[in-house]
């Protein structure tokens, strides 16, 4: 029964699926012949769409080459459809796989030699299914001279790999990318010539934005420029700086690196990619070249795969001086977050991953975890360990769910009570601490002001609202937030602290257990009469008679275990830990948002950087808590890009950025409190210098070297 249902259901609802997907390619085919000259060919089109059979084939090239020569101009001759953008070999034909470049990027590269001069028999000839050799003598035939740069305003340029046998008759290229991965001998084929102002490609998605470049012309190669801003020169730190208080400085990466599994489960996220690009193998390189170049001291990342962790990442962050924790997901999830540090410059204190799965709370049923380290800074050698305070680091990856706003609070409850816990010192203050993590959150949202301001009111907020990814308002029942959010037996307070690490308000002051308070019920004193009751007959003058089986007084036994009293508020959260962004989020100079994700087209910051600061006294700029720099000092942090500007380069992930996130990354100075006793001030700045100095130096790149994606860069 059932799956004589489903065919009725299915087979339609396949057809009708085949019927668009023909319709859409049909109709962007056209787009491009109303636009392309007759050098154009619609080998995009085949390989999109699967390998064709050669008589398919075929009738698709005399098909095209029919509608080609009918909207050529008259000044044109038919001869002119000879000097094609795509070199046809029988190779290709059989399977070999196409690669296609995007036009963004030829837009920077082109200059890619291509064979041409052969007749419209000769190109019938090639697109046919006849043997390798003859193709190749036909190639060999064709002129060299006639070469043409690949323009105009296709969506995409194939470019086909060459092997030995297929160079004859062609321009030379180089050989020493022959044997490099296919997407990238696909980029660098075109990666050194002018830019040529195109078109965008459009997006390949119904119903979204469509990619717009700048109204400016801007090389490609400059597209993912991201400049350091250095913060060290901003008055409030000079004042600070001009105190002579040395720095133990250090940089901090945060970076969801985008998970291959989950790469493979929503491939429909990645339409505007090409496959390879997409492929792990192409991938790693990429991240890995990124976080080499940018050299962080401390690296959160989020969305690490399993394997690929053990296999791939911890031996090579090894061998480049990191120590590496790790805490994959629970359940069945193969991705986790991990958290490295240079153990030249830390030293590992405490570690506590966290997982936020509580099996029978509905709160807290989802598999995403997180991890809290305590470092303590290494100072150069002479120099008292003591005099820098540790620094707490916790790197997590909340919900991405945007109806289950209820859950991503209780997750980030929890996290910012396990950070309470590892940071609190023996005085009762936190140590510095810094928060990294995808929170799937835009900024200003109420899980954002959560974080910063230390406050949020929820009671009877929509679940949706909380993280502000989406909008929900026009649904008729939507989920709510009711107080208590979660559980007293969770053990976590409204003000996110562990219940047995807080203390009673009032000495001697105890939550007792609901048996042990049962036994007063039918005490002496419950059962008098308070003089000051009204007297209601029937209600107020009756006494309560105890009954047999009720133990008397002097029976009472105390309550083995009494736990602190922490009275819970209604409907608010607090913490303690003074927490305030990296980022602005916003680029004053383009006056847009700031970027650090783009799914579906749509630029969006879900991935943070906080810091503990110092609240200004009374400051409270329109409900919006003001800090000032402490202990923890924020000398400067890499730029984001704005939604724009990722549009230009065909969103994320790219050919440069092989993550559908941006990476994060700050720098920060600790003070350094005391000196050890005998040694000049200036002698030990001097060796705390050369100790930084020494490590790294500041974070410069041109720009020709910021866009290479890995194999490419130094050639």
């Amino acid at each position: 029964m059932i799956g004589t249902v489903l065919c009725y259901v299915l087979l339609p609802a396949a057809r009708l699926l085949r019927v668009l997907r023909d319709a859409f390619f049909t109709c962007r085919k056209n787009v491009l012949l109303a636009k392309s000259t007759s050098t154009q060919i619609e080998g995009v089109f085949a390989a999109t769409r699967g390998r064709l059979v050669p008589e398919e084939q075929e009738a698709l090239l005399q098909q095209w080459l029919e509608e080609g020569a009918g909207n050529l101009p008259a000044s044109e001759s038919v001869p002119t459809v000879g000097k094609v953008s795509v070199t046809l070999t029988s190779d290709w034909l059989e399977g070999s796989e196409l690669l296609m470049t995007s036009l963004s990027d030829l837009s920077s590269a082109p200059e890619v030699t291509r064979c041409a001069g052969q007749q419209l028999t000769e190109l019938h000839a090639l697109a046919s299914s006849e043997p390798q050799d003859h193709a190749v003598t036909e190639l060999a035939k064709l002129p060299v001279e006639e070469t043409v740069a690949v323009a105009g305003s296709a969506p995409w340029a194939a470019v086909v790999p060459q092997t030995d046998h297929q160079i004859a008759g062609c321009a030379a290229i180089d050989l020493g990318v022959q044997n490099e991965d296919p997407a990238v001998l696909a980029w660098s084929l075109a990666r050194d010539a002018e830019a040529v102002p195109t078109e965008p490609p459009a997006w390949p998605i119904q119903d979204a934005v469509q990619f717009c470049p700048l109204p400016t012309e801007v090389p490609y190669h400059e597209v993912f420029w991201r400049d350091w801003e250095d913060l060290s020169v901003q008055p409030c730190m000079l004042e600070q700086v001009s105190k002579n208080t040395p720095l133990f400085e250090f940089r901090v990466m945060s970076y969801n690196i985008l998970a291959q599994d989950l790469v493979e489960q929503g491939l429909d996220l990645y339409l505007h990619c090409h496959p390879d690009i997409l492929n792990w193998n192409y991938r790693l390189p990429n991240l890995l070249q990124e976080i080499q170049h940018w050299d962080p001291d401390v690296l959160c990342l989020q969305e690490v795969q399993e394997n690929h962790y053990w296999e791939q990442l911890e031996p090579t962050f090894k061998e480049m001086g990191f120590a590496c924790f790790y805490k994959r997901r629970t359940g069945t999830k193969t991705d986790g977050c991990a958290v490295c540090y240079k153990h030249s410059r830390f030293q590992l204190i405490t570690l506590s991953p966290v997982e936020y799965f509580r099996p029978g709370l509905d709160i807290l049923n989802r598999d995403n975890v997180g991890l809290v380290l305590l470092l303590q800074p290494l100072l150069p050698e002479g120099l008292d360990q003591k005099a820098v305070s540790p620094l707490c680091v916790a790197n997590t990856h909340v919900l991405f769910n945007p109806r289950r706003g209820d859950i991503k609070l209780a997750q980030m409850a929890l996290l910012l009570a396990e950070i309470d816990k590892i940071a609190k010192t023996t005085e009762g203050s936190h140590y510095p601490i810094i928060l990294c993590g995808d929170l799937n959150s835009v900024p200003d949202s109420p899980l954002y002001k959560f974080i910063r301001n230390g406050e949020l009111s929820y009671h009877g907020m929509p679940a949706w609202k909380v993280s502000g990814q989406e909008d929900f308002s026009q649904q008729l029942y939507s989920r709510k937030l009711l107080a208590p959010l979660w559980p007293s037996s969770l053990g976590v307070t409204d003000n996110c602290r562990y219940v047995t690490l807080c203390q009673p308000k009032k000495p001697g002051r105890h939550k007792y257990s609901r048996d042990f308070l049962l036994q007063f019920r039918f005490c002496d004193v419950a059962c008098e009469r308070p003089p000051q009751l009204v007297l209601l007959e029937g209600v107020t003058d009756a006494k309560p008679d105890r009954p047999a089986h009720w133990p008397k007084p002097a029976a009472v036994v105390k309550d083995p275990d009494p736990q602190p009293f922490v009275p819970r508020s209604s409907g608010v959260l607090q913490h303690g830990l003074n927490l305030t962004s990296v980022y602005s989020h916003f680029l004053p100079q383009r006056g847009r948002p700031e970027v650090t994700t783009m799914p579906m087209g749509l630029g969006a910051t879900v991935d943070y950087i906080f810091y503990s600061a110092e609240p200004v006294q009374n400051g409270n700029k329109g409900g919006r808590r003001l800090y000032q720099d402490g202990a923890l000092k924020l000398l400067g942090r890499l730029s984001l890009l704005s939604e724009d500007v990722l549009l230009l380069a065909n969103g994320l992930p790219n050919h440069f950025c092989s993550s559908d996130h941006l990476c994060l990354m700050a720098s920060f100075g600790l003070e350094i409190s005391s000196l050890r006793e005998g040694r000049p001030q200036h002698l030990a700045q001097r060796a705390l210098d050369g100790h930084q100095c020494d490590h790294k130096q500041k974070p410069q790149r041109t720009k020709s070297q910021q866009c290479l994606p890995h194999k490419v860069q130094g050639q």
